[in-house]
């Protein structure tokens, strides 16, 4: 992004100290957790990951893991005041599509998606979709085959731990979006940025590729008005069944 935007948080111009102490409390106390989660799954996940990354080097060339550029917000206190600064940030996930594949396909369906745009998006599809994926992009011939079983098994994400340990991202969160996506955004859609992104959240487990855009604008705003630990560890827990289910995934 070429500028940073800094953002109001919903509450309104006043916070009461009382509240703001709420909220720092409940994200150092949301970092300690992400930081446990991640440290002790490493453990285990450290073959996962090495098997991972050579599958897909057998399986077209290029590099294992794939970054991108996406959009994160840092909470910030003026005068009693909070706000979050949106900035750019480098997102890791294992590579799923060819390593000379371009975005073009996808700023189009990304544009019809925030639009609302039904026709163009059936239009960009390459295959018939299923009604619950059509707010999807699916049947990507830029995807390989190892990267599309990584995207059904959610696995694909994976190397975003390493965001959560810097700091960037958390375990549950709105999705971190595209600067491209958010050069399409009216003001309101930013409300969905006014917390930590997360790999998880709100609108991946009751929505995902069943919903508009204006309906995950209101899930992560949903999300953000009512966040706290419990409802973090819920989303967690949601989220360990929606990927044994294969709910979503694409």
């Amino acid at each position: 992004m070429e500028e940073q935007k800094v953002l109001q948080w919903t509450m309104g111009p006043a916070i009461s100290a009382k509240q703001e102490g709420a909220d720092a409390t409940y994200f150092l106390a949301k970092r300690v957790m992400d930081f446990i989660i991640v440290i002790l799954s490493m453990v285990f996940l450290l073959p996962l990951l090495a098997f991972i990354a050579l599958l897909i080097k057998w399986d077209s060339p290029g590099p294992a893991v794939f970054r991108q550029e996406r959009v994160t917000a840092r909470r910030v206190v003026r005068n009693g005041q909070v706000y979050w600064e949106e900035r750019p940030f480098t997102i890791y996930k294992f590579r799923t599509m060819r390593a000379d594949a371009k975005s073009t396909i996808h700023r189009q369906f990304i544009e019809a998606y925030i639009a609302g745009d039904s026709k163009r998006m059936a239009e960009l599809q390459n295959a018939q979709k299923a009604e619950e994926a059509k707010f999807k992009l699916v049947q990507d011939p830029r995807v390989t085959r190892v990267g599309s079983f990584l995207r059904k098994t959610s696995l694909d994400e994976l190397p975003q731990f390493g965001n959560v340990l810097l700091g960037n991202m958390s375990l549950v969160g709105p999705r971190p979006p595209i600067p491209y996506e958010v050069e399409l955004y009216l003001f309101h859609h930013h409300d969905r940025l006014r917390t930590v992104p997360g790999i998880t959240g709100w609108w991946q487990v009751r929505g995902r590729s069943a919903t508009s855009f204006e309906e995950m604008v209101r899930m992560d705003v949903d999300y953000i008005t009512r966040q706290s630990l419990w409802l973090d560890i819920k989303i967690i827990f949601m989220t360990l069944t929606a990927v044994i289910n294969g709910k979503g995934a694409r």
